[in-house]
């Protein structure tokens, strides 16, 4: 594609990125068949090709109107187009150098700016974010259906093993998950004591940055980002294998820490050890020896959702399928994998009609085979499932934790 920047933006480290990312595409189109909001909506401007031409024209223009801040913001940011990209277009970057944009040059109505304050002062953090969901479960049996469902029940976490292992791995305790599924990571560290290996968590260490990044408050997530580099370089620098992560939104966002710091003279080497360490939990147990964990395990079908940043960001499509596999799991037939379930971070708060379609999709696809459980790796995506499924939803981790 021929471009033609402004100045001002060809300046700019992002300017350069995004004019090397818009050269890539072809026009093909190949991405509109991968496009979980294209499918629905069937309009241009909702798909990665469209959303490209309106950021170029912005790129190009300086101009920018409401209508194209409202396409850019119903991308899910699921990345299934770069899969299927057959150039190499680097959407989710671009996309994010996008909307930074126009987060400066357009200011959105008070409501919409409450909102996505309000979301990053509130989710990144464990205590507020606690605090909230306890209210809500408090309140749980006063609360109508359609909000009632949207809050989790209680999932204290069951003791975890003390260190003891030469083996030593990180674990990110993260905010969302910390609080509404302690036992994730607790079942984890179990799992991989099992296998000899000792899971710790770096107290200082919170939010991986991407729920203020991905709402465009880009320093503000830089600064999430150089807060964990700081809490997790003594463990690196005392020889932890890696960084392990049980949510794949957080994995996929860590793991782009090296770029997106490269240009940080202090922070930009250890940026990129600390991406490079960081590994999906199932990436770490597809080269152990399993034998150990071994056990029997929950009767009938079990259907496994690959969340779009573990298939599209962090590329470990079918690593989870492969392990439960070899610990003799029935997997359930399910179809469109691709297609994003709606979760997508903040999408299902400041997205709600778009996010329900895709949710039902989903759900739809996931259970044509009747499975008696459903899991996934993603804690926004096991959220988000469970407020409409009819089976149980769980990391699939815990099925290990036997």
């Amino acid at each position: 594609m021929k471009t033609d920047l402004l100045q001002h933006y060809r300046a700019t480290p992002e300017g350069q990125e995004a004019d090397a990312i818009l050269r890539t595409c072809v026009h093909c189109g190949f991405c509109t068949a991968t496009c979980p909001t294209y499918q629905e909506l069937n309009d241009e401007r909702d798909g990665p090709r469209g959303r490209i031409y309106l950021i170029k024209q912005l790129l190009e223009t300086d101009q920018v109107s409401a209508k194209t801040r409202t396409h850019l913001d119903r991308c899910l940011t699921c990345r299934s187009c770069e899969t299927t990209c057959p150039s190499g277009v680097e959407y989710g970057r671009l996309v994010e150098i996008g909307r930074g944009v126009i987060e400066q040059k357009l200011s959105r109505p008070l409501p919409e700016r409450l909102m996505r304050w309000a979301l990053r002062k509130i989710l990144p953090y464990p205590a507020r974010f606690g605090a909230l969901l306890k209210t809500g479960q408090t309140l749980r049996p006063l609360l109508p259906d359609p909000l009632k469902r949207k809050v989790p029940p209680p999932r204290p976490a069951a003791p975890r093993p003390p260190q003891r292992h030469a083996r030593v791995m990180l674990a990110l305790a993260g905010c969302a998950q910390s609080v509404a599924t302690p036992d994730t990571n607790a079942a984890t560290a179990r799992v991989l004591d099992r296998l000899g290996i000792s899971l710790v968590e770096a107290p200082n260490a919170g939010c991986c940055g991407a729920v203020s990044y991905h709402l465009s408050a880009h320093e503000e997530g830089l600064a999430f980002m150089r807060r964990n580099i700081d809490a997790w370089w003594p463990e690196v620098e005392a020889g932890c294998e890696a960084i392990v992560m049980t949510a794949s939104g957080c994995g996929a966002m860590v793991q782009e820490y090296g770029h997106l710091l490269r240009h940080d003279p202090e922070y930009a080497e250890k940026a990129a050890r600390i991406s490079a360490l960081t590994k999906d939990i199932g990436e770490i147990l597809l080269a152990e020896d399993l034998t150990p964990l071994k056990h029997k395990m929950p009767e009938g079908k079990v259907a496994v959702h690959c969340p779009c940043t573990l298939k599209h960001a962090m590329k470990q499509s079918g690593v989870v399928e492969q392990i439960l596999k070899k610990l003799g799991v029935e997997l359930a037939n399910t179809r469109d994998n691709h297609l994003c379930c709606g979760s997508a971070g903040t999408y299902s708060i400041l997205q709600p009609e778009m996010s329900q379609r895709l949710l039902q999709n989903k759900l739809q696809a996931l259970t044509g085979d009747h499975p008696q459980r459903i899991v996934t790796s993603n804690i926004g995506c096991r959220l988000h499932l469970e407020t409409a499924a009819q089976v149980p939803v769980q990391h699939w981790i815990e099925l290990l934790d036997g």
